[in-house]
């Protein structure tokens, strides 16, 4: 019984620890930075919306928390966030993703009426908009 203990202690600690996907696989944290990134650039671009931002400062905050939880650390979370390469991945992600919502990211006016429209219906992007 002892060996047999001994073998699968043995076993299990030369299994390879199961890799986290990286942050940006993680649908409910990219996807509500997405929705912050696409009210920031519509608040930079549209006069008559404003930012709301503590809303947004607390969803970040939420956002990293839940990173945290699932085993993320600070340095792979600050990574993710800071990143180059991952800001242009966001910004192509939420220009495809305002094109699925029939929203050309290029057409200012366009932005802002559905940043208005968002608003109106209570949407991810409007929520962090007045």
């Amino acid at each position: 019984m002892r060996l047999i203990l001994t073998s699968i202690v043995c076993m299990t600690l030369a299994l390879p620890a199961v890799a986290k996907p990286p942050l940006r696989e993680v649908s409910e944290i990219d996807d509500g930075l997405m929705a912050i990134a696409i009210a920031d650039e519509i608040r930079k671009n549209c006069d008559d919306l404003q930012p709301r931002m503590v809303r947004a400062y607390r969803q970040i905050k939420a956002l990293e928390k839940r990173a945290k939880a699932l085993g993320y650390s600070e340095t792979e979370i600050d990574d993710y966030v800071k990143s180059d390469k991952e800001k242009k991945r966001m910004r192509g992600k939420a220009e495809i993703w305002l094109t699925t919502q029939g929203v050309n990211p290029k057409d200012t006016s366009a932005l802002c009426k559905f940043g208005r429209d968002d608003i109106s219906r209570g949407g991810p992007v409007g929520y962090f908009l007045r």
